[in-house]
């Protein structure tokens, strides 16, 4: 029984822990729950007041932010009601210098009036002094009849028979003169085939136009140039196909040959040689084979620089290769490289004025002489050779014609082609141009004009076009218009007797007419 009381009381005692203990917990629970719900109500509060806080703050930004867009605006505004009012001065301005001009319009057309007044009055003077005129002139005409004794037919009869005596007499002189220019250029034109001949295959030919010289240090490098049996100078004429001349000119050697192109090869060759010391075959063929190289480079370049100046475009190549050989070419002292270039500068500005294919007068004009860059190699003309090598190429019918005419050996076909020799005339015919001294070419034009003013009547004179033509201005009191004729071929008679050269000379006689009226 003991044992059960015991048991009893032990239940009792753990039945009253627990109460004790879920009272307490209860009491624990229920103070975490309110510092819980005291937290949450802080957390709230301090959320609202940061909330209030970047409300505030987004606030003042909008307003900052409309505030500088309002500022933006207001700028904007007043600089466009700026320009509006420089817009409004300047239309003042205008419309000032517009009533200004209608001023001036007004006034303009009320002097056009009063001129227009004065020249029908001034018409109307005229018209009467020219009656006047006419009853004088036939009052003289009878006087002139009665002293005479001859009528007015009779008179015109008369000169009618003497001015048919001088024309016979012009006639004959012309077809003369037609006939001594035709022999005059059959003789020229076989003298121009014959020269062609000699330059090609002449074994003397003009010294500087087949002759180059090279200087030497000393006479001792003549022996090194020659080798030991000659093997050296055998190599170097048999590589470049030009003879080397080493004769008793001191410090002097000179090459030969008619071809410009590898003379010229040869003589830098053999200045490269003498610098370098070395020489011997295999130098030789080294140093030549650098120079070809170079001057082909170097040829190529200075052709194609001119086609590039004168905006030629899709060039044959090949065509622009041959081209560039006449930088070492040269006519009666002329440079054909350069001359091609101012004969396509001509031909164009020619060509723009007369409503020609500028196009093809600058290509004709480029490639005109194109055939002198290999004449050495072929048999023809240069403008045959130059023509046959145009239309292989692929140039146009009217650029061959234009080459292969500009020395009228075959018909020309187009304006364009006689265009490119008229450049080409021109080019020649410029002072400087070809081997003149200045001082024989000023003595010729001073000469010219020299010679017409010993007429009389003459009051100026001008010799142009590099004396081609001499324009002759005469008083007009002294000499009429039937005068005028008889002095211009007075003049061209004795420019005939008195002077030597080349081509002929226009002679322009030009008499001013002066009318003078006085207002009274």
């Amino acid at each position: 029984m003991e044992w059960i009381g015991t048991g009893i009381a032990l239940l009792v005692g753990l039945a009253v822990g627990f109460l004790i203990g879920f009272l307490i917990r209860k009491i624990l629970t229920e103070r975490e729950i309110g510092s819980i719900e005291q937290l949450s109500i802080k957390i709230r509060e301090e959320a609202q007041k940061e909330a209030a806080t970047i409300k505030k703050e987004a606030a003042l930004e909008a307003k900052e932010q409309l505030y500088q867009e309002k500022t933006k605006i207001e700028q904007e505004a007043k600089e466009r009601r700026a320009e509006i009012t420089a817009l409004e001065k300047k239309l003042d301005r205008r419309e000032e210098t517009i009533d200004k001009r209608q001023e001036d319009v007004e006034k303009l057309e009320k002097e056009n009036n009063n001129l227009s007044k004065q020249l029908e009055r001034r018409s109307k003077d005229l018209e009467k002094k020219d009656a006047e005129l006419s009853d004088l002139i036939q009052e003289q005409r009878s006087q002139l009849e009665k002293i005479s004794g001859l009528t007015s037919d009779a008179a015109k009869e008369l000169l009618l028979r003497s001015l048919e005596s001088d024309v016979r007499r012009e006639s004959a002189r012309i077809i003369k003169q037609i006939t001594d220019e035709a022999k005059e250029k059959a003789n020229r034109e076989a003298r121009r085939i014959i020269a062609t001949t000699m330059q090609r295959g002449c074994t003397e030919y003009v010294n500087e136009s087949t002759v180059s010289t090279v200087a030497l240090p000393s006479d001792d490098i003549k022996g090194r140039i020659i080798g030991r049996e000659g093997r050296n100078i055998r190599a170097f004429e048999s590589l470049t196909g030009v003879n080397l001349i080493i004769d008793d000119t001191p410090d002097t050697v000179v090459l030969s040959a008619f071809d410009p192109v590898r003379r010229e090869a040869a003589r830098q060759t053999l200045e490269r040689l003498i610098s370098d010391g070395r020489i011997h075959p295999g130098r030789i063929e080294e140093i030549y084979d650098k120079v070809m190289k170079e001057m082909e480079e170097d040829m190529r370049e200075a052709a194609e620089r001119v086609v590039f100046d004168l905006g030629i475009v899709d060039m044959n190549p090949e065509l622009i290769k041959i081209f560039g050989r006449l930088k070492y070419r040269f006519s009666y002292g002329q440079n054909q490289l350069y001359h091609a270039r101012e004969v396509a500068f001509l031909a164009g500005a020619i060509a723009s004025e007369l409503g020609a294919d500028i196009e093809i007068c600058k290509r004709g004009a480029l490639l005109h002489d194109l055939g002198k860059g290999i004449d050495f190699e072929r048999d023809g003309t240069h403008a045959a050779i130059g023509a046959e090598m145009a239309r292989k190429l692929g140039e146009s019918k009217e650029v061959v014609n234009a080459i292969a005419a500009h020395h009228e050996d075959v018909e020309m076909e187009t304006v364009e082609a006689v265009i490119v020799q008229v450049a080409d005339a021109l080019s020649a015919a410029r002072p400087g141009a070809r081997r003149e001294t200045i001082e024989t070419y000023v003595k010729r034009l001073e000469k010219l004009e020299t010679l017409a003013e010993s007429f009389n009547g003459v009051e100026k004179c001008f010799a142009i076009q590099a004396g081609r033509e001499i324009r002759i201005m005469v008083e007009p009191e002294e000499v009429d218009d039937q005068n005028a004729v008889k002095l211009a071929y007075d003049v061209s008679k004795k420019i005939e007797e008195e002077m030597e050269y080349p081509g002929q000379i226009k002679v322009t006689i030009i008499r001013e007419t002066r009318a003078v009226a006085y207002a009274k």
